[in-house]
């Protein structure tokens, strides 16, 4: 699968597109901009993943059971080829994970499915609960890929405290029809001790113009 790299050094920051977006998504709407500083000094490194929507969720074609094990092989793809080259091209050990829309969903998901791995996550304007997607169908595989469900039964010690660790931010439109869904999030994380912060901006703020003042509010500075 394609990605593209910006940036030398610094923090690494998976950013992932949003729904039906391919890898140059966010090349292509400016989102380099708004972090020009930051990718100049070294202060992060953003590496834009491709995504296969529709061969996942919106894959209406074949059975839900089918669309989530494809989801599976993604996130194994993810871990096991996406990680292991951003480490090879630059050692620093602080990894973040973003996007918008369906793109802050799979920042969140693989996030919280793999926390050792990521140290902070910036989600802005994410849906969290993917039951829609499912036509119904429910198994171990949706629920562990529903963060809305498997974080409210979390219980193994490690896990919980891998996810406390991490520096959580949900940004959502007050007006968003979103927003629901990430208030019911939030509260689930605190109901797990698991601290975050949850953003509520004015209007709608699903687009990216409003994504573009996100962006650096959330991701950081220098080391």
């Amino acid at each position: 699968m394609e990605l593209l790299v910006f940036g030398h050094a610094g923090a690494r920051l998976i950013v992932f597109p949003t729904s039906f977006g391919r890898f140059h998504e966010w090349e292509d709407r400016g989102m380099t901009r708004p972090l020009h500083e930051h990718l100049e000094r070294g202060w992060i490194q953003m590496i834009c993943v491709d995504a296969i929507d529709t061969e996942t969720w919106y894959n209406k074609r074949c059975h839900p059971a089918d669309r989530v094990l494809r989801q599976n092989q993604y996130y194994s793809y993810l871990l096991h080829e996406v990680l292991p080259f951003s480490r090879h091209i630059n050692p620093n050990p602080f990894q973040i994970t973003t996007g918008a829309s369906f793109g802050a969903y799979h920042a969140v998901n693989f996030a919280f499915r793999h926390p050792d791995c990521v140290g902070r996550i910036i989600g802005m304007s994410g849906l969290y609960d993917i039951k829609r997607f499912s036509d119904g169908y429910y198994d171990q595989n949706v629920y562990f890929h529903n963060p809305v469900d498997f974080i409210g039964n979390e219980y193994d010690p490690w896990r919980l405290e891998q996810l406390r660790r991490m520096d959580i931010i949900l940004a959502v439109g007050r007006d968003d029809a979103l927003r629901a869904s990430n208030e019911y999030l939030s509260e689930q994380l605190w109901g797990k001790g698991i601290g975050n912060a949850l953003r509520i901006w004015d209007g709608f703020a699903h687009d990216w113009p409003v994504w573009e003042k996100m962006l650096p509010l959330y991701v950081g500075g220098h080391d």
